[in-house]
């Protein structure tokens, strides 16, 4: 089956492919490979322009849900072809997320667009979607959604291992399937880099590549500690955050009496914020080693930052040493939770996302031959553990 995700940094779209087989209550996953398809120019420029705080309307709202329908059915097709050999049985679609909404600590509801029609169209196959809503309905901040899969993994090594995803915001998963996002990873350097740079004026540089600009950079204390002050981090989990917090209107706020420092300092402060927010989440969950994924791994300078922060006691691994591509391991935990829908079985740990009850997540949308793949194993049981063959 193949997993689509696009994460909070709206730049491309993973489509990783797996092999899932579950044998009484182990499930194992065979990777088969990922593919990642950056958006269009013009498709993720008008989603950026209509990302909070912007004002858009229902009519904008149409049109992005159809093209970016209409690009994951691409990358579902194209995965399919490559990957699976044309024998893709079920496609698992996160969406692109354009709105959570959070007050007062609590999630009252979440948007995921990208019209899984299309995908059923041009696939032919049933598509599982619309993952969060049934976790927010009941009770639940509806992210980070990988826990689960996450817990199955982890379960049994030694220690206190951490999942940690470096995405456009940052999460981390404790074995007990303690579940939340620590703030930002990227977001707020993206915005910097975009806004602050001449690569990223000029040239439209969206990220810092190799942390580059990061290294160049000296962190600025005062305007650190002003960072660190965002009541979020003092926050209890179960919690969940995003772009609707921390976006490019967040970063000129907090920039305002620090208008002449130079831009590379803003990126290195920005980047030892991520460090400095994720460590502290990481040792107040007693772990012992972390298990990184995500675009940030691929950022050295941020990496250096995270392992100086937390010391030689607790590692810090890709989870590419585990068997999983960083790159690729949320597209292939959706497909994990878009099997465990189908089979009938919950895909959230309760604890973990602070709901009333795990729950069985998303909608289907048939494929030509109906709901369900073929081949389904009838009364499975919930796994307990994961393990990733040819590891």
């Amino acid at each position: 089956m193949i997993g689509l995700m696009s994460g909070t940094s709206h730049d491309a779209i993973d489509a990783g492919a797996v092999d899932l087989a579950l044998d009484g209550d182990t499930l194992h996953l065979t990777p088969l490979g990922v593919i990642s398809r950056a958006y269009d120019g013009d498709l993720r420029a008008a989603l950026t322009e209509a990302l909070p705080p912007s004002r858009t309307t229902l009519a904008d709202v149409c049109r992005l849900d159809t093209r970016i329908g209409q690009a994951f059915a691409a990358a579902a097709t194209e995965a399919d072809r490559e990957l699976c050999d044309g024998r893709a049985e079920l496609v698992a679609s996160h969406g692109q997320t354009v709105f959570h909404w959070v007050a007062e600590g609590r999630v009252h509801g979440t948007l995921q667009i990208g019209q899984p029609a299309w995908i059923a169209e041009a696939t032919g196959l049933p598509v599982v979607a619309d993952f969060r809503p049934r976790d927010v309905a009941a009770g639940g901040q509806g992210a980070p959604l990988v826990g689960l899969v996450d817990q199955l993994w982890l379960r049994g090594r030694p220690g206190t291992p951490v999942a940690l995803n470096l995405g456009g915001i940052a999460n981390i998963t404790a074995p007990d399937g303690t579940a939340f996002d620590t703030g930002p990873a990227n977001a707020l350097i993206d915005a910097a880099v975009r806004e602050l740079t001449p690569q990223g004026r000029q040239r439209g540089l969206a990220y810092d590549r190799d942390g580059e600009i990061a290294a160049r950079g000296t962190v600025h204390g005062a305007l650190l500690a002003r960072l660190l002050a965002e009541p979020y981090y003092a926050l209890p989990a179960p919690k969940t955050t995003g772009k609707e917090l921390f976006h490019p209107a967040y970063l000129r706020r907090a920039l305002e009496g620090y208008e002449t420092l130079a831009p590379e300092d803003v990126v290195a402060t920005l980047t030892r914020l991520t460090a400095v927010t994720v460590a502290d989440a990481v040792r107040a969950a007693g772990a012992s080693e972390v298990v990184a994924s995500g675009g940030g791994t691929r950022n050295p300078t941020l990496m250096a930052l995270l392992r100086s922060e937390l010391g030689t006691g607790v590692p810090v691994r890709r989870s590419d040493e585990w068997g999983l591509a960083s790159a690729a391991k949320e597209a292939y935990a959706f497909a994990v939770l878009g099997f465990l829908t189908v089979h009938g079985l919950p895909g959230t740990v309760a604890a973990g996302t602070g709901a009333r009850h795990a729950s069985v997540l998303g909608s289907v949308t048939p494929g030509r031959a109906g709901l369900c793949p073929p081949g389904l194993t009838q009364g499975a049981r919930p796994p307990r553990r994961l393990v990733v063959d040819g590891n």
